[in-house]
């Protein structure tokens, strides 16, 4: 078992290497294999195929990154929050071809680094709506924050490092925030949703109320930061 152990921590360490210098076309098992000192049956045991061996080099790299995710609970929600942002960015930037691994759907809805990214992230945004400057819901904040991140990390890996755009990952964050945040202090326009993302962050810690009304109150605000945003046009069916 120490030596299966060993071996697989070899062959990823070797896989990440060859990865990151020649990309995915380079980590070959016989490729893998050599620069072990293995032989090819040992990546078959260990990891099933070319495939599994990819996965288990993409998750060990992610978790290795999470885990330097802390969130800084002394700090300002909103410099924590851009703290994240710019270590998501110099990740991707850092390592390109492993970032592409990592945010491939086929791989994410199984990645217990991929979910544990997302807690991080929650809570993050979670802190911003305790601070009442959340526009939108955590989870819609949340997924803007993944969806703009992420496109603009392979945007700017896509293109060869002397054409991208240094300004590119700016733009976008404050575009972010442009969308997910209230004025400070909150606009009458947003004070409501403001006011109820705050709310949502407390409701677990309300023990007044029973389960079920804690359920009840959570669906109420749920209902109010899930709506469209003030003064967006309605739906022909509501016309």
């Amino acid at each position: 078992m120490v030596a299966a152990a060993q071996n697989r921590t070899q062959l990823i360490e070797v896989a990440t290497n060859l990865l990151t210098a020649g990309g995915p076309d380079a980590v070959t098992t016989r490729a893998v294999a050599t620069a072990a000192g293995l032989q090819p049956p040992a990546i078959y045991r260990l990891f099933g195929d070319k495939d599994g061996l990819l996965d288990a080099v993409a998750e060990h790299a992610y978790a290795a990154y999470v885990r330097g995710k802390v969130v800084d609970h002394s700090t300002d929600p909103l410099a924590d929050f851009r703290a994240g942002w710019d270590l998501h960015v110099g990740f991707g930037l850092a390592n390109p071809a492993v970032y592409a691994l990592a945010v491939d759907p086929r791989r994410t809805s199984t990645s217990r680094a991929t979910e544990a990214g997302r807690e991080v992230l929650l809570t993050r945004i979670r802190r911003i709506a305790a601070a009442g400057r959340l526009r939108v819901g955590e989870q819609l904040a949340a997924d803007l924050t993944h969806a703009i991140g992420t496109g603009t990390v392979l945007a700017l890996i896509a293109e060869a490092p002397e054409r991208r755009n240094p300004a590119l990952a700016d733009v976008a964050y404050r575009s972010l925030l442009s969308a997910i945040l209230t004025e400070a202090p909150a606009l009458p326009a947003d004070g409501a949703t403001a006011a109820a993302a705050a709310l949502r962050t407390a409701v677990p810690e309300l023990d007044v109320l029973s389960p079920a009304e804690r359920r009840l109150l959570t669906e109420w605000l749920d209902r109010i930061t899930t709506r469209p945003p003030t003064g967006a046009t309605a739906s022909p069916a509501r016309r």
